[in-house]
């Protein structure tokens, strides 16, 4: 089976000091009111063709009556498939998302017909691994050979000069460019015919929505006062930093953390094993919120002793007051 990098890390729990949390302070995700969802979850899109991400976006604002949202990485108006769009104050979560792995459903249309054989050995010897990669003339980013991974890359099935084909790369990976290539290393050209995410991170096409799906769901909220359809087609916010390891901390810890102040180790309950110095991680309360994201000043092994800042706070995503009777 074909993972992604953080989807092969098992990360173990670690318990630095046991704690209760109190009921009475902040909320789980899952027992958050809609009104909060809406304004402050993830949607994942299945994005048709025709409409470019940045619409895409827009029209989940607009079914939704907010005024904020954004996406986790351009998919071309051609190409559908898995677009996580972050709703209100959700939004900066597609900062961890867009340098997330990707992962893509191809079809590529040879040129001239290749053996099968020719095929597999030059894609296993050349576009496995590190590549270089020039991106096309009309991309979001300088023009300039790119070191990029890619992570596998398994043919599905060959029909006469078409190859459809299943790829996970690493983020800012041009699948288009990537065939464009595989082409000229063959001497027969190739071009993508038709291509589809199926991965952006964590998410994947088992929680996929449609825009008409939202729709639908929103009205049944709005009209019939029913939010069941709403509550499962939005995400919380949390589900956005699953591929990311994380910090629990104490209920006294949260609202110093929500005013931006660094995690220092005395605040940890307990953590993932295998935290990398200057790897990111999420800070989350023991009701398992997101109080805000991070940058490890240290590994696990030394968040687990005494003292020090174990992660400098870089985003903060949940908003002061939910722990204020606790603040020391």
């Amino acid at each position: 089976m074909n993972l992604l990098p953080f989807e092969k890390i098992e990360r173990g729990i670690v318990t630095r000091k046991e704690a209760e949390t109190d009921p009475s302070l902040g909320c789980k995700p899952e027992d958050r009111k809609t009104e909060e969802i809406v304004s402050y979850g993830i949607v994942n899109i299945d994005k048709p063709k025709g409409p470019t991400s940045h619409q895409v976006s827009a029209y989940v604002q607009k079914i939704l009556n907010i005024n904020k949202s954004g996406h986790s990485g351009t998919l071309d108006p051609a190409v559908t498939g898995v677009l996580p769009v972050a709703l209100g104050r959700a939004t900066r979560i597609v900062q961890t998302l867009l340098t997330a792995g990707k992962e893509y459903i191809a079809i590529m249309h040879l040129h001239k017909n290749v053996e099968e054989e020719k095929l597999k050995d030059t894609i296993n010897k050349y576009f496995i691994g590190k590549i270089q990669q020039l991106p096309p003339l009309k991309s979001s980013v300088k023009r300039q050979l790119r070191r990029r991974t890619v992570y596998y890359l398994d043919i599905l099935e060959i029909d006469g000069k078409d190859v459809l084909f299943k790829v996970g790369t690493e983020a800012g990976t041009y699948i288009r460019k990537l065939i464009h290539d595989v082409g000229k290393k063959l001497g027969t050209g190739a071009h993508m015919a038709e291509l589809r995410r199926t991965k952006a991170g964590p998410f994947d096409e088992f929680t996929l929505f449609t825009l008409h799906e939202l729709t639908d769901a929103y009205y049944f909220w709005k009209k019939e006062s029913n939010d069941n359809f709403l509550r499962k087609v939005i995400q919380p916010v949390e589900n956005g930093v699953k591929h990311l390891p994380k910090v629990w901390v104490f209920d006294t810890t949260v609202e110093s953390l929500c005013h931006g102040v660094d995690l220092k180790v005395p605040g940890i309950s307990k953590l993932n094993d295998n935290i990398s110095k200057e790897e990111t991680v999420a800070i989350m309360s023991l009701k398992d919120e997101l109080v805000a994201l991070g940058i490890a000043k240290t590994t696990s092994k030394e968040m687990i002793g005494e003292k020090g800042i174990a992660v400098q706070t870089e985003k903060v995503f949940m908003q002061p007051g939910g722990y204020r009777t606790l603040h020391q």
